[in-house]
């Protein structure tokens, strides 16, 4: 893929104010997913389907319908800045299983997905509690898919 993530201006405009909010705590944004074309959403249900793991559709790790598709959601993570790299978050991302629900987690990692949700929450965005990663930007209005390939 591309080594880009797209998003729609709005949300574009809030992540830049959650980096700004971020920084001032010397903590920044790793952004490994924004907008994905219909046919990509598309192809993680067929390859779900095809390889019986049926139970990430049913157990909501895999969406038929994603708001990725709209511009309006994004994975990332929290990076210290200080340091140059992630902070521990308790699971890789993507991870699917119980240890990657938000409120799974405790101590340090816990208040690292504290900080991290709640400057994303100032900025308008609502995190999946299943995906301590996966946050979605909500607007008013019509809110088209696009499949537009990302190059």
């Amino acid at each position: 893929g591309a080594n880009k993530a797209l998003l729609r201006r709005e949300a574009a405009a809030a992540l830049a104010r959650v980096q700004r909010r971020l920084r001032s705590g010397g903590m920044g944004l790793k952004i490994f997913d924004g907008y994905r074309p219909v046919r990509a959403t598309e192809a993680m249900v067929a390859w779900a389907r095809r390889t019986g793991r049926m139970a990430l559709i049913r157990d909501g790790y895999i969406a038929s319908h994603s708001r990725h598709n709209l511009g309006l959601a994004v994975d990332l993570t929290l990076v210290d800045l200080s340091l140059g790299r992630e902070v521990d978050m308790g699971t890789p991302f993507d991870t699917f299983s119980a240890a990657a629900h938000y409120g799974s987690a405790s101590g340090r990692t816990l208040r690292y997905r504290a900080l991290l949700r709640h400057a994303m929450e100032e900025e308008g965005f609502r995190q999946y509690e299943q995906e301590w990663w996966h946050y979605s930007y909500d607007v008013t209005g019509p809110a088209p898919a696009f499949d537009l390939p990302v190059r």
